[in-house]
């Protein structure tokens, strides 16, 4: 159907699913900076390693729940560098791409003001409130866009090959949310693993705070899921 009501009721979709998926991808990275970081009210020590695995579950949880709530009315893409890919890759109509990404730029901003709003603010700050940090004492801004770029790539081609395909297992989301889960823990100590423009960019938004190398979080995600588009549509989907 393309009538009016359904026609909003997917950009509705893409909103409240990218909504569920920051408030919890981001609100998992404040909840193990308060629980895991040295702090006297809560007695916790700092293990970073803990606060990995936490932020890890929670994105790839998270973003399985929301692509299987909603992927039977919108596609559950839930990320630009995702519809994209599938524009690439032929299977959204050209038309739905703007609208679907500022859905997804909508819903993402909408949950780091919610954060902001439910959270005390010393468990905040321009960094911690969910947005990705890239950690330039270890790894440059070149370096940071190309591990976006993969990680991006493997989150798409999961897209493709689980959800997609039409010979795909019917698992809903789940197995994007592996995906995300292991690329968390490959890059999230490195570039805070986004693999989503609209899941950096909302709470950079909210918190009013672009540090200046904002804009890998866009190239690269996109980038990784073009080329996984184009690969997936031109190779792997024609094998019979």
């Amino acid at each position: 159907m393309s009538s009016e009501s359904d026609v909003t009721r997917r950009y509705a979709a893409e909103l409240v699913g990218t909504f569920m998926f920051v408030f919890i991808g981001a609100g998992s990275a404040i909840a193990s900076q308060y629980l895991f970081s040295s702090n006297t009210t809560t007695g916790f020590s700092t293990d970073p390693r803990a606060g990995l695995l936490v932020a890890a579950l929670a994105n790839g949880l998270g973003l399985a729940i929301a692509i299987s709530a909603t992927m039977g009315i919108s596609g559950g893409h839930l990320n630009p560098a995702v519809t994209i890919g599938l524009l690439l890759g032929r299977k959204v109509a050209g038309r739905d791409v703007i609208p679907y990404i500022i859905a997804q730029l909508v819903g993402a901003t909408i949950a780091g003001l919610f954060l902001m709003i439910v959270l005390p603010s010393s468990t905040g700050s321009a960094v911690n409130w969910g947005a990705p940090t890239l950690n330039t004492s270890v790894i440059s801004i070149a370096q940071g866009t190309t591990f976006e770029l993969i990680m991006t790539f493997f989150l798409v081609l999961a897209v493709y090959g689980t959800v997609v395909d039409r010979r795909a297992p019917k698992i809903g989301g789940f197995g994007v949310g592996l995906v995300v889960l292991l690329d968390v823990l490959v890059g999230g100590p490195f570039t805070g693993a986004a693999m989503n423009p609209a899941r950096a960019t909302g709470p950079m938004i909210a918190s009013l705070s672009f540090p200046s190398y904002w804009y890998i979080y866009w190239i690269g995600p996109i980038l990784g899921g073009a080329l996984a588009g184009v690969i997936y549509h031109r190779v792997l989907e024609n094998l019979s």
